[in-house]
């Protein structure tokens, strides 16, 4: 099944973001151990195309639980980096 994970940074968020980055790219380059598989990701950005607010995943996985624990153990999350984030159930049906 596939799950789209909307996450939206909290205000003044981005220094921490960028402190984080490479160990949330090194996170994310093996996620065998959460059973998930990343489809497409990549950072939400502001208006100006540029600016970093957030991340969205399209991530392949047996169920929501996986997403959960894949999700929680990013060290964006761990950071705090997110205010929000959404995990929503996918059906694809182009592309």
């Amino acid at each position: 099944m596939l799950f789209a994970i909307h996450a939206l940074d909290r205000a003044g968020a981005l220094p921490t973001r960028l402190a984080n980055y490479d160990a949330h790219k090194a996170f994310l380059s093996d996620t065998s151990r959460f059973g998930v598989k990343i489809v497409m990701s990549g950072p939400l950005v502001s208006d100006d195309g540029q600016t970093m607010i957030g991340s969205l995943f399209l991530i392949e996985a047996p169920g929501r639980s996986e997403v959960e624990a894949f999700n929680h153990a990013d060290p964006f999350a761990e950071a705090g980096i997110w205010e929000k984030v959404t995990i929503t159930g996918f059906l694809r049906r182009q592309g």
